[in-house]
């Protein structure tokens, strides 16, 4: 398999590793990725703290709304067993996504996060880098896919995109996290009730929501036009990343399209990154390395896969769209 880390990385990322294998030092470079992520937020309009405080208590007097635990239990599937990979430390949450924190700052991250791709892009930032793969699904995907999985849903940002491009289509979104789920089961409900062409009034289906890890989705053979996978693979080991291709070519029709949008390995502004803010990212993102590694193209070639095209979406990310042979 050519797929493979790197066996010399740069010396850079070799001294943050060893920085980051300290346990004070990651824990403080998680501390300050979060706390730069919360500022970032504030800066742009989005009040953080204000917001995750709202989805907490479902706009109720209450400190944490007791609802939340009623949604999680009818999503959560208890037969699931987690991969190792899923167990670990991620995004300076000490339970990774397994936790109503995480779940619950997923929104306001990204706004944070995706501000600064484009110049005084702020706020609407991470709306235009969803804007900016839907267009090149557009283009690139003949027709209009009926049926759609969407892997890593998270609490259904990417989900409702794909939605908003695809109204017509019956949407699937699949998520380790239950307590990520929850949130976009809530924020689905809300959508419903909407007056507006964002509502699922005039169209075939809301989202569905699977609590299910993207290499074992349970899904049937054949049964998808389009798998999508909107900022997962970077967040994954080599070993799953190739397990979950092998997934979406088997839930594929003939035909079918794999499309993912990620960061891009051969982006400059990686390349040119100060070591400080290297450090802060790769202590919130402990499988970088692995997905900086993968010979992604050949990989998604060896699963089943057409050639695939890859385009640069911003400054910073690509999109890769391969056709299932």
């Amino acid at each position: 398999m050519t797929a493979a880390v790197e066996s010399s990385p740069r010396l850079a990322s070799t001294l943050i590793n060893g920085i980051l294998s300290i346990k004070p030092l990651a824990h403080l470079a998680k501390h300050q990725a979060r706390s730069m992520m919360i500022k970032r937020a504030e800066s742009i309009g989005v009040y953080w703290r204000n917001e995750v405080k709202t989805l907490r208590s479902r706009g109720s007097a209450a400190e944490f709304a007791p609802e939340w635990d009623a949604e999680l239990a009818t999503l959560q599937n208890p037969a699931l067993v987690y991969p190792d990979y899923y167990l670990r430390t991620f995004h300076a949450y000490e339970q990774g996504n397994l936790s109503w924190d995480a779940a619950m700052e997923v929104e306001v991250a990204a706004h944070a996060v995706h501000a600064r791709i484009w110049q005084d892009a702020g706020a609407e930032g991470d709306a235009m880098l969803r804007q900016s793969y839907h267009n090149l699904l557009r283009q690139q995907i003949p027709g209009s896919p009926n049926a759609i999985l969407d892997i890593g849903c998270s609490v259904g940002m990417s989900t409702f995109s794909l939605h908003t491009t695809y109204p017509e289509a019956q949407i699937t979104g699949v998520d380790l996290s239950p307590y990520f789920l929850a949130i976009a089961q809530y924020r689905s409900q809300q959508r419903s009730s909407l007056p507006s062409a964002m509502s699922y009034a005039s169209t075939a289906h809301a989202p569905t929501w699977i609590h299910a890890a993207a290499e074992q989705t349970g899904l049937p053979e054949a049964s998808f036009d389009l798998v999508s996978a909107f900022l997962v693979f970077h967040e994954l080991p080599q070993t799953a990343a190739i397990a979950i291709l092998q997934e979406a070519r088997r839930v594929l029709r003939p035909g079918g399209c794999f499309a993912m949008m990620d960061m891009n390995p051969k982006s400059e502004i990686y390349a040119k990154m100060p070591p400080y803010i290297l450090t802060l990212l790769k202590s919130t993102e402990p499988y970088l390395d692995e997905y900086f590694g993968l010979e992604l193209e050949q990989a998604i070639y060896e699963a089943g896969f057409t050639q695939p095209t890859a385009i640069c979406n911003s400054p910073r990310h690509r999109t890769v769209i391969a056709q299932a042979r």
